[in-house]
């Protein structure tokens, strides 16, 4: 006979889920949408640990994924909007993050450590000169709008963007999320996701037992690359408009910031840090216009003081503390 076995973990998340459903009644229409956008971001920084924990390679580019997928919506809506659905508009974006991330991640993984760093980085910077310079095809700068599309045949038909982001649209969102996170837990524990720590701590003898590091690691690029997308595709609804630079160095830079804030060594970090880093740059902006000072300053403070991002703090507090009560 089958036996279940429920988990600290799983109970946790099973909670997080419920109280997550019941935020709408919890929190201003305000900071809904700003829950929204963190957990459409916290996919995407999902798949970037992907890389940087369980692969051991850093990626300054993966914000060119986030913009296939997001420019994958847009244009679906400008060429065909016959069919801008929502299945058609998510379809598209995991379709097109994934073939750009299997394209450059086939250049990338042949290299390692700053090699590849600086790979990711050049690369999203040419996709942010296309999206820049192809302005009849992409809009420039000036971007794309993003509509309220058809939901599987039903029209939201008269109502306003703002009550669709605070209405049906957030349990979506939520439902996006919970997928995604729990499909990384499965491909993290997986044997591949076993394989990939493998090349990580060593590379030579992970090819010694026969494992394919560089085909590996593409898998693992092309994997990270495609949540990637699934965030855009998520986030350009609750944004209603996309511009190039998303696929900027710098946004790049801060899906780094994401994972390195919650703690990359904790499989949750990244959900936290990107939950926190929606709120902080928004208070932070709001206090002052030198607000990447404040950013900067927490990004050495976590450096200095908190290596292990705030997640890691907390597991270490915790541990101190169990270790205390049992001594």
């Amino acid at each position: 006979m089958m036996k279940y076995c429920y988990t600290p973990r799983a109970a946790i998340y099973i909670a997080a889920l419920v109280v997550l459903l019941f935020l709408p009644q919890l929190l201003s229409p305000y900071h809904l949408m700003l829950m929204e956008s963190g957990l459409s971001l916290a996919i995407m920084a999902l798949g970037l640990n992907l890389l940087l924990r369980y692969t051991g390679v850093l990626s300054f580019g993966h914000g060119a994924y986030f913009a296939a997928g997001a420019y994958a919506v847009g244009l679906l809506y400008m060429y065909l909007p016959d069919k801008f659905t929502f299945e058609n508009a998510i379809l598209a974006a995991i379709l097109a993050s994934a073939a750009l991330s299997a394209l450059f991640g086939f250049v990338c993984v042949r290299h390692t450590r700053i090699f590849f760093s600086i790979l990711t980085l050049a690369l999203s910077m040419l996709l942010f000169a296309v999206l820049e310079k192809a302005y009849h095809y992409t809009g420039g700068s000036d971007g794309i709008r993003v509509p309220i599309p058809l939901f599987f045949g039903y029209e939201f038909e008269g109502m306003r963007r703002f009550q669709f982001l605070i209405g049906p649209y957030y349990y979506v969102v939520v439902g996006i999320f919970a997928a995604a996170t729990v499909t990384m837990l499965a491909i993290v524990n997986s044997p591949f996701g076993k394989a990939l720590q493998g090349t990580r701590d060593n590379e030579l003898r992970a090819e010694m037992i026969g494992i394919r590091v560089k085909r590996y690691r593409w898998y693992a690029f092309v994997i990270s690359g495609t949540f990637c997308g699934l965030s855009g595709g998520v986030w350009s609804f609750v944004n209603g408009h996309i511009t190039p630079e998303i696929s900027n160095w710098v946004f790049s830079g801060e899906i780094v910031y994401m994972v390195l804030l919650g703690g990359f060594m904790i499989f949750e970090g990244p959900i936290i840090g990107a939950l926190l880093f929606t709120y902080l740059r928004l208070y932070a902006v709001a206090i002052t216009e030198y607000w990447m000072l404040i950013l900067g300053a927490t990004l050495i403070f976590l450096v200095l003081v908190l290596p292990g991002g705030v997640m890691g703090g907390l597991h270490s507090l915790f541990s101190r503390l169990k270790l205390k009560r049992v001594s």
